[in-house]
């Protein structure tokens, strides 16, 4: 059965997608697409998708390696490939990447596991992320978590291919 495709660039309401980057032009993308066959939800979830991006109070790097543990945990390609780029440019390590992917036992992948099973963080996660961030910090992370869980669990459900010239880069399960 075909899934919910992308909505051609052309085609988009650029007012209801404009809330991920007011005044910008946005680039053809497939994940814009699909938020584009739904402007009134695009408005309103981007809108705070773009405060999770761009003024948050996590530290960039932070903020990234929770969404490749999500995106890793979700088998979200697409999620996988964008943060990626987006992580690198914030100065993650191919070793940090490397301990996303197999579940190294650090304390922010040790969150987000703790966020995606138990949807709550155990006294002894939340200890320890207190002593690093304040109140807002953590909110932010757990605001981060669930949403990009959403937004892996929409990508995959409607099967949103990488975008052209995006690469796949390191996106292998173990058996």
């Amino acid at each position: 059965m075909k899934r919910l495709s992308p909505l051609p660039h052309a085609e988009w309401d650029t007012e209801a997608l404009g809330a991920l980057a007011p005044g910008h032009p946005l680039p053809p993308s497939n994940a814009l697409g699909l938020f584009a066959q739904h402007p009134e939800l695009a408005k309103a979830f981007l809108t705070f998708n773009r405060y999770l991006l761009t003024a948050s109070t996590l530290p960039k790097r932070t903020r990234e390696l929770a969404i490749l543990r999500v995106a890793w945990r979700r088998r979200c390609r697409y999620e996988w490939a964008q943060h990626l780029l987006i992580a690198r440019r914030a100065g993650v390590t191919d070793e940090e990447i490397d301990e996303v992917r197999a579940g190294a036992p650090t304390l922010l992948n040790r969150a987000v596991d703790e966020l995606e099973t138990e949807s709550r963080l155990s006294d002894a996660t939340y200890q320890e992320l207190a002593a690093e961030l304040d109140g807002r910090r953590l909110m932010d992370l757990v605001f981060t978590v669930g949403s990009y869980g959403l937004l892996a669990a929409a990508f995959n459900t409607f099967e949103v291919e990488l975008d052209p010239g995006l690469p796949e880069e390191n996106f292998n399960f173990p058996e």
